[in-house]
């Protein structure tokens, strides 16, 4: 199997990339080899890491990279089935660049709101110039922290139409499960049955990602 690289990237801090990385890279981990790069300045991934117990260590294994990555991410390839790139709050920069340049897929978590989504037509832009570096780049958006009582109202779809980044069907939930996985260095899929709405949420992502 050929290996998949998968970028978190916004430019707006705050959307949940670090909990989407984590997360997915868990669930990916269950399907084959999985590293996390940890892009961000802020080192949150790496970090999450950090937190986990010796009994249950992070399921993926996390690289702290500072700078240009195209060139580490060709040689991690060779190594992992699926690399998770947790870039920083900014589309400028050697990390996003290289990022985007040698990914497959680019996810940018945005709150559910049409002003969060709006500001995603910078990044819109930043693609396009990525992507004629690298045509086979396929953007996604993931809208994060729904509400569970309200569905996406009626000016985020139009929002959503209007937007050029196809958005995933599927939706993550404002839920604590993913707080307390922060906290605890772990992800939903090590929490028990309290996770499991929330792992379903992530597989689903996962085989709408790589379908």
């Amino acid at each position: 199997m050929a290996s998949t690289v998968i970028a978190v990237v916004n430019q707006k801090g705050g959307t949940g990339k670090t909990t989407v990385t984590m997360n997915l890279a868990a669930g990916l981990a269950r399907r084959g080899r999985t590293l996390v790069v940890d892009g961000d300045p802020q080192g949150s991934a790496g970090q999450w890491a950090r937190m986990a117990s010796e009994e249950r260590p992070f399921p993926a294994s996390v690289f702290v990279v500072a700078g240009p990555l195209q060139r580490e991410l060709r040689a991690l390839r060779k190594d992992y089935d699926f690399i998770v790139v947790d870039c920083p709050p900014t589309l400028e920069g050697g990390t996003v660049e290289g990022a985007l340049g040698s990914a497959d897929h680019v996810l940018i978590p945005v709150l559910p709101s049409p002003m969060d989504l709006w500001g995603s037509v910078r990044m819109g832009r930043s693609l396009e110039q990525a992507r004629a570096a690298n045509p086979s780049l396929k953007p996604h958006i993931v809208v994060n922290q729904v509400e569970v009582r309200s569905a996406l109202s009626r000016a985020m779809k139009h929002a959503l139409m209007e937007i050029d980044i196809p958005a995933l069907e599927q939706h993550l939930r404002r839920r604590a499960i993913y707080r307390r996985a922060a906290l605890e260095g772990s992800s939903v899929y090590d929490l028990g049955k309290p996770g499991l709405a929330a792992v379903d949420e992530i597989d689903a992502i996962i085989d709408e990602v790589l379908a």
